[in-house]
């Protein structure tokens, strides 16, 4: 069974607004190692239209002139990864994706029992859901030393919570720490 993995910066306030803390060198190359551990993305239609217009490799093969060098190893694991996109609004993807159709439980059960390393979940809506469903096997939060005042905030509106268990962390010198947790029940001090 293919764990998966929930990624996602957030602020320490809770804001996961893209634009709010924006990634540096350090954390692009930490997400692209972070991709391999993956076959696939499952993405929801906000997420795959906001990544495929920043990490598609235009048509061309040249990446954009606002494309620093050290941002191409992850435009490239983006680009190149299967992807599948949870959307009721969408005809059709292209940019190796197929659509998820039907009862959502039941198509993320299949993608997960397929073989292979992993799933990576990003955006706000399609975690909340799945979060909901008890889907998601790994949490990870960049969270960025940045108050952004205001949201979206993660997983506003979930059923129940959801205990989680630190299981790795690692910082950087730009005071970003990035927390790996799983579901369970966290050690507490005696």
């Amino acid at each position: 069974m293919r764990p998966l993995r929930y990624s996602i910066n957030v602020t320490l306030d809770g804001c996961v607004d893209h634009r709010v803390g924006i990634a540096d060198e350090e954390s692009h190359r930490y997400w692209a190692d972070s991709l391999a551990r993956a076959d696939d993305l499952l993405l929801g239609r906000v997420t795959y239209q906001m990544m495929e217009e920043a990490w598609r490799r235009p048509v061309d093969g040249v990446w954009p002139t606002w494309m620093a060098d050290w941002m191409i190893p992850f435009a490239e694991s983006i680009d190149d990864m299967s992807k599948h996109v949870v959307s009721s609004s969408l005809a059709t993807v292209d940019w190796n994706a197929e659509l998820v159709r039907g009862d959502l439980a039941t198509a993320v059960r299949g993608l997960k029992a397929q073989p292979g390393e992993g799933i990576f979940v990003g955006g706000v809506t399609l975690p909340l859901a799945l979060a909901d469903l008890g889907l998601i096997d790994e949490y990870e939060f960049m969270v960025m030393p940045v108050l952004a005042g205001h949201g979206p905030t993660l997983f506003a509106g979930l059923r129940e919570s959801v205990d989680l268990r630190l299981v790795d962390r690692h910082e950087f010198a730009s005071g970003s720490v990035a927390l790996r947790y799983v579901p369970g029940p966290r050690d507490m001090p005696k």
